[in-house]
């Protein structure tokens, strides 16, 4: 076998793929070692806390090893896989390949929970749900299941495990992942007495069930004066039932918004208003832009003309469009708007937004908003596109909501909820009739925003609606 000099491998370290990061999750590898890779090429899909992203290897050579697997949370900076290139690529190519087939275990190597060999840097392994598979990596599902986050298989029951001696340890501790050994805990399991399957003697979720699930020793006989104990209810649990509940890791897309939430909720005061509007003529119009050669192709619905009224009262309400500098204790007026649209995909809720959005015309606008929904559906979203958002709109009527009181996304003034537009009685030019209505809700921040603009930029958003012929006088 050809020995390779340092000098052959390159290390290729996560990279911050977004302002600030410092970690990213391994979704999918797509090399293995003894793959050749081209400079350009995608080796893996990471997820950070703003979104997915394909990483591209930045030189040519032969893939020497993957340091991490797929469900590993890595710091950025951390070399995640090395590539042997040029006069070594060669040399790499066979005996890695060999290597991959024969599985043999370098000299030295010592146990490690998480990760492929003794790493210095901080990684988090993603816990995994039902049983773990011995080599076979889960791939990540990517469609989107009607705009909702569904709830993924209960785990399956683990076999039951004959009685076997107790677990080999290092020193006094049995070897076992941090999600294992929260599990022994709460089952009542001592990990000193359970035998494991995994490699290099590492206790599995498995080997914790079969544990509890094992028969316990047979008593010694009670003399016969003293009566038997009564047996336990079939129906009472005797343990902590894993089953009935599921445990989800928050981290990704879902802890950098938990986070985000909290600091706005308890930085800017919110205040939340509301109208009901009659939107008839709106998705009368609607229907004729479907028919509208102009709009052949693009996404034509009422969120397009909601997002052109708000765009239009921010024009007659600048002050509107404005964010809060703490450190500077100014209120800085943006004269430019990008034009939020939270999105909700299985990765958790994003907030991509429409870049210069006032610029656009209305075909324009429809042209954005169809890519940004595709995009983010596809989960392809990139940070950049998340990034810099003044105003957003949140549309909770597709879910057949009314309305709500939207939290404001970091560093805007301003979130604009759209409630299920319904058929109700109206009193409409004296009479009672049946019309299209919805309830917006406008939240923002008092701090820059008093009650009079406010009011003002709602009632104007509601004023389109009721009369689009409005975009063109007041645009």
């Amino acid at each position: 076998m050809t020995t390779m000099t340092d000098s052959s491998v390159r290390e290729f370290k996560m990279p911050d793929v977004g302002e600030g990061l410092t970690e990213a999750e391994i979704l999918k590898w797509y090399v293995q070692p003894g793959d050749t890779v081209t400079d350009g090429q995608v080796v893996c899909e990471v997820e950070t806390a703003k979104a997915a992203v394909e990483l591209p290897i930045p030189y040519d050579g032969v893939v020497r090893e993957l340091h991490f697997p797929e469900g590993t949370t890595v710091d950025v900076g951390t070399s995640i896989i090395a590539v042997a290139v040029g006069d070594g690529a060669a040399a790499a190519a066979e005996p890695v390949q060999e290597a991959v087939a024969e599985e043999p275990k370098p000299e030295g190597r010592q146990p490690v929970l998480v990760g492929y060999g003794v790493s210095t840097s901080s990684t988090k392994r993603r816990p995994r749900k039902g049983a773990e598979a011995p080599a076979a990596a889960q791939t990540p599902t990517a469609a989107i299941q009607a705009e909702l986050n569904g709830h993924g298989p209960a785990a399956p029951a683990a076999p039951a495990a004959p009685a076997a001696p107790a677990a080999p340890v290092t020193g006094d501790r049995p070897l076992a992942k941090p999600p294992v050994r929260k599990l022994a805990k709460d089952l009542g399991v001592d990990l000193a007495t359970v035998v494991p399957s995994g490699p290099d003697g590492i206790i599995t979720r498995e080997d914790v069930h079969a544990a509890v699930a094992a028969p316990e020793p047979a008593q010694a006989a009670a003399p016969r004066s003293e009566p038997a104990a009564p047996a336990a209810s079939p129906s009472a649990p005797t343990s902590y039932d894993t089953t009935r509940e599921t445990r989800i890791p928050v981290k990704g897309v879902r802890k950098a918004t938990a986070a985000a939430m909290v600091g706005s909720a308890f930085t800017a005061p919110h205040v939340t208003e509301f109208v009901t509007v009659d939107v008839t003529r709106t998705m009368k119009l609607v229907e004729e832009l479907k028919q509208d050669k102009e709009y052949t192709g693009l996404r034509v619905n009422p969120l397009l003309l909601i997002a052109k009224a708000l765009l239009v009262a921010i024009k007659r309400n600048p002050d509107i469009n404005a964010s809060w500098d703490e450190a500077a204790q100014e209120i800085v007026v943006k004269h430019y708007v990008n034009l939020g649209i939270a999105a909700a995909t299985p990765r958790g809720l994003i907030v991509p937004n429409i870049k210069d959005a006032h610029a656009q015309t209305l075909p324009q606008l429809a042209g954005s908003l169809g890519e940004l929904v595709s995009t983010a559906r596809e989960g392809k979203t990139s940070p950049a596109a998340m990034q810099g958002g003044t105003v957003t709109i949140t549309n909770v009527g597709v879910f057949g909501v009314d309305t709500g009181t939207p939290i404001l996304n970091p560093g805007e003034s301003a979130i604009l909820a759209v409630g299920a537009i319904k058929l109700q009685p109206w009193v409409h030019k004296g009479k009672v009739k049946p019309r299209q209505v919805t309830t917006l809700a406008l939240s923002f921040d008092h701090r820059l925003v008093d009650g009079e603009l406010g009011s003002k930029v709602l009632a104007d958003v509601a004023a389109v609606l009721e009369q689009p012929k409005r975009l063109i006088s007041w645009a």
